[in-house]
């Protein structure tokens, strides 16, 4: 069954693909197993991430980039990651309304996902969409984040490209972009550009960047003779854009589809300068790193808690003990992970 559904989904099934992507999000184990079928065929689409502030119009931009990308003929997938309720379970799931002008499109797929608790922004079933949609034989694939400040970093470790989304007024978006998801940030978006402050918002943005250039900067001993143009070669951190790329600004008023043309051609020459660049080859690497040790802390954990199970009760129970001050929860840690290695 799991051989037939991904040939399914690699003939572009959608029905097929929903279906995985249930199963996925669901944690069910056949899924994986198409999953591992599906994934020697991956690895040929363009990922964007869309972050910013809730309220910066991210869903109304990505819905004009989905148009974008389809009037210059490129297919398009969409995880659009709505935040969980933390006391129902329940994701507003709202996106896949506001993207309503492109549910009819066979080129366009939508798919709305639930955080489940997960603190960076995405769902740990995230990268795994990605996967089926890239599988799918979409050209593009746009993953719309949740907007949670500086956690969203977590996007980095996944796109190719990431567009930060910023609007005038909102002075804690711009204290979120100065708490770390700048030094992510391959574009900048201000939307909501024809609203007042928006003058002061680039300008800060302008600032936040020359801050960058001056972190960056190679120290004064830099050895030129070796490294020309005073290039510095140690390789930039995993989760940040190469410092030969320089992030631009653009100003975008979503709702109208005023920039969304400048926007697109500033995505285009990032994505030219990735490959032209080998940046791209680097942050593929990057990307199968960090999702590797997400699969292997997930496998690890579940293996050390089924330990503990077997052994010592159940989570609630040692909890319990550990709250009561009647257990050494590092005494039992340390115990747990000398039986894992062992």
């Amino acid at each position: 069954m799991s051989a037939s559904l991904a040939e399914r989904i690699l003939a572009g099934d959608v029905r097929a693909a929903a279906r995985l992507m249930r199963d996925l999000d669901d944690r069910y184990a056949e899924a994986e197993t198409t999953l591992r079928a599906l994934f020697p065929r991956t690895g040929r689409a363009w990922v964007i991430g869309i972050t910013g502030s809730p309220g910066a119009g991210k869903s109304t931009l990505t819905d004009q980039l989905i148009a974008s990308f389809r009037r210059a003929g490129r297919t398009v997938g969409v995880i659009a990651v709505d935040p969980t309720s933390p006391f129902s379970g329940g994701a507003i799931l709202g996106d896949r309304i506001r993207m309503q002008d492109h549910a009819t499109d066979p080129g366009v797929f939508i798919r709305s996902l639930g955080t489940r608790g997960h603190l960076g922004g995405l769902s740990r079933s995230t990268s795994e969409l990605v996967q089926v949609l890239d599988a799918m034989g979409k050209d593009v694939i746009l993953v719309e984040t949740v907007g949670v400040g500086q956690d969203e970093i977590e996007i980095a470790s996944l796109a190719h490209t990431v567009v930060v989304v910023a609007v005038p007024g909102m002075g804690d978006d711009v204290q979120a972009i100065k708490a770390g998801v700048l030094e992510i940030a391959d574009l900048f978006c201000v939307n909501k550009a024809d609203h007042e402050g928006a003058d002061r918002t680039v300008r800060d943005l302008q600032g936040m960047l020359e801050v960058r250039h001056i972190i960056q900067a190679p120290p004064p001993d830099h050895d030129e003779h070796h490294h020309p143009a005073g290039v510095a070669t140690a390789p930039a951190a995993a989760n940040q854009p190469d410092p030969g790329w320089e992030p631009p600004i653009v100003r975008t008023v979503a709702v109208t589809g005023e920039g969304i043309a400048d926007l697109a051609e500033a995505l285009h020459r990032q994505w030219n300068w990735l490959e032209a660049s080998g940046e791209k080859r680097r942050r593929e690497v990057a990307r199968a790193r960090a999702g590797f040790i997400a699969l292997l802390r997930e496998r690890l954990l579940a293996g050390a808690l089924s330990r503990l199970e077997a052994e010592l009760g159940r989570l609630d129970a040692v909890s319990a003990r550990i709250a009561d001050r009647e257990a050494d929860p590092y005494a039992l840690a340390a115990e747990l992970a000398a039986r894992l290695h062992a």
